[in-house]
């Protein structure tokens, strides 16, 4: 258990936390989210030991092993598994250990050590490590190349797949979809999900922390508020405390007229049940949560075109791509002011490249692309940050695109972006690449443009900044195609969804679930097949229906034992939460009433136990229905 008691902590002169209390137990899976600067990494570094509490206590238990996602690569050279291997420090110091023992000749040693490596299940150590490259979207060529030829993006990844190597009761991951695409974070959530560990995560996407956490700490005032649920269930018991505040009350109304508008006009045009009824539902949702939001410091819209064409843009029978090498054919493409379009794709598909090419950052390698006379494109990517000048101010920049308007209404734009008063002034060399990504954004919305590019926008933003993008999204008049592993801002701001993959686009019928399940079998596909020929068909069709009949009556006890023990799992995961609710109250841990906490703290550890066994079992029985209807189709 995670106990922080009176805790205050500072760094500097800047007091994070005062007097803060959290209480998480073994297992749970919190989100810590807060404002830029509230002091989450503080936290983080106190939880590993490398600050102290000013006052108070920061209790966890002392064999407790704490794996984390390091921020910075100082191996080079190393190859990238042999780099991912290396988080298992006990592992890599048994094989020192081994080698040191052959080399001496040491029989004894050597049988100790290799049962050693067995327990630490060293033998499928680099299997295990190439599973959590592949899942992160390294090629097998990737995998053996240096730390020192990848990007810094990429260098991340590599950070997250050594501590998900690292066997650890603690797991401390701080923004660790930043640099992943949808396709890794769909496969980062289906981990973390049987992670057995405690899991502590910083992150700002809001669909990634309610398919992952079961409580949400909340930095606020210096205060830490813990909250049962996801993300969700934290802003819908905010937006209740905020909501009892006139002021939160005035703005709410407002956000709330505002979504109405866009929902009316959103179901005037949607064609689309299953895509149109996905989209409604988010924006209904952010409409009931919105309150949660009322001290957000971002508030701007994109300004609206002088001119617009109508198509903004067409492209036909484009052949796109590098050089020689050739990405995407037959591409064709007509964006209209208005469009709402989300590219999907596997990673490495061509998203980039066709966002690329509309930019005008490539020239299409043969087809037809023509421009309308008065388009104006808005083009976000992260390569653009360092394309920043860094001894230039906010302020700067923005006098540079606009040297006649006057230098307040300059300092009200960004101080929607919030850039207020002296940060307006400091110099881009010291910011943060979240402050980089709303300085981007704020040149790209003063210029007026009719066409939005944007890839990977929500990248270092925080969640209120997430929120504020989303709504001027909403608002903006144009066209919009936006590649994004933000699946809220997807939901929120598009209407179709166009699909990249193997060498072509097509328009994707379906939502955001539907292209999760379509990834799974596209991945099942990219699999190695066996080279062997089929055999030829002589299997007699009469014995082939009978066995297809058999089949099937076993097929029906074992689907009902399944759903017996789904059932019987969902009730005592009720119990379990009705429990550690009761845990969750700090009076619980009175003196006068430790009989009652002992008593508590031992059921939930007899509950535990057969939690673990139902859902081993659960877990058997829907192996072997799924191996049965297996048979079935192969029958059949």
């Amino acid at each position: 258990m995670i106990r922080l008691q009176n805790l205050t902590l500072q760094r500097g002169p800047q007091r994070l936390l005062e007097d803060a209390e959290l209480t998480l137990h073994a297992g749970q899976k919190a989100g810590l989210i807060g404002a830029n600067g509230a002091g989450k990494s503080s936290l983080f570094a106190l939880l590993r030991g490398e600050l102290s509490p000013d006052s108070g206590d920061c209790l966890l238990p002392a064999d407790w092993r704490i794996a984390h996602m390091r921020q910075e690569v100082d191996t080079l050279e190393r190859v990238g598994v042999d780099y991912v291997l290396d988080g298992d420090i006990r592992l890599r110091q048994v094989q020192r250990d081994l080698a040191a023992a052959e080399a001496a000749h040491d029989g004894a040693a050597q049988a100790r050590l290799h049962a050693e490596l067995d327990s630490a299940d060293g033998y499928t150590a680099d299997a295990r490590a190439r599973k959590l490259l592949a899942g992160l979207g390294f090629s097998n060529e990737q995998m053996d190349r240096q730390v020192g030829s990848f990007s810094g993006g990429w260098r991340m990844r590599l950070n997250l797949a050594q501590a998900l190597m690292c066997p650890s009761d603690l797991l401390l991951l701080d923004e660790p979809t930043n640099h992943l695409d949808l396709d890794a974070i769909l496969w980062l959530e289906d981990w973390l999900k049987s992670y057995p560990g405690t899991l502590l995560l910083i992150s700002h996407d809001r669909d990634f922390l309610d398919a992952v956490v079961d409580h949400i700490a909340h930095v606020e005032q210096r205060k830490l508020t813990l909250y049962r649920g996801g993300y969700s269930a934290f802003e819908r018991a905010r937006a209740e405390r905020l909501a009892q505040q006139q002021q939160a009350f005035d703005k709410q109304q407002a956000q709330r007229a505002h979504m109405e508008k866009f929902i009316a006009r959103f179901k005037a045009q949607a064609t689309k049940a299953r895509q149109a009824q996905s989209r409604i539902k988010a924006l209904e949702r952010m409409e009931e949560l919105s309150a949660a939001h009322v001290d957000s410091p971002f508030d701007f819209t994109f300004r609206e075109a002088d001119k617009i064409s109508s198509p903004l843009l067409d492209l036909a029978e484009g052949r796109l791509g590098y050089g020689e090498k050739t990405v995407l054919e037959k591409v064709k493409l007509g964006l209209a002011p208005g469009a709402r379009i989300g590219l999907l794709g596997p990673n490495g598909a061509g998203k980039s490249t066709l966002i690329k090419t509309l930019a005008g950052e490539l020239e299409p390698l043969s087809g037809r692309l023509v421009r309308g006379e008065n388009l104006v494109v808005g083009y976000f990517a992260q390569h653009q940050l360092d394309s920043l000048d860094d001894k230039a101010s906010p302020l700067l920049h923005l006098q540079r695109l606009a040297p006649t308007e006057r230098e307040q209404t300059l300092r009200d734009f960004l101080g929607g972006f919030d850039f207020r008063g002296p940060r307006c002034d400091e110099p881009v060399l010291n910011f943060s690449g979240g402050e980089k990504a709303r300085l981007a954004l704020a040149l790209i919305a003063w210029g007026k443009p009719n066409l939005l590019l944007l890839d990977e926008p929500t990248n270092h933003l925080d969640l209120e900044m997430r929120l504020a993008l989303t709504m001027a999204l909403q608002d903006f008049a144009g066209a919009v195609l936006v590649v994004s592993h933000d699946r809220h801002l997807l939901k929120s701001t598009t209407d179709e969804f166009l699909l990249v993959a193997e060498g072509r686009i097509q328009e994707f019928e379906g939502d955001l679930e539907d292209y999760a399940r379509w990834l799974v079998d596209y991945r099942a596909r990219q699999a190695p097949v066996s080279s062997a020929a089929p055999s030829a068909d002589k299997t007699d069709k009469r014995a082939q229906r009978q066995a297809a009949a058999a089949l099937r009556q076993q097929l029906a006890p074992h689907k009902r034992e399944a759903d017996k023990l789904e059932k019987e799992l969902g009730v005592l995961h009720e119990r379990l939460a009705n429990l550690e609710a009761r845990l969750g109250d700090a009076a619980i841990y009175e003196a006068a009433r430790k009989d009652e906490l002992r008593d508590l703290l031992a059921e939930q550890a007899k509950l535990k136990v057969r939690e673990s066994e139902l859902e081993e079992a659960w877990m058997a029985a829907l192996e072997h229905l799924e191996s049965l209807e297996q048979q079935l189709a192969q029958v059949d």
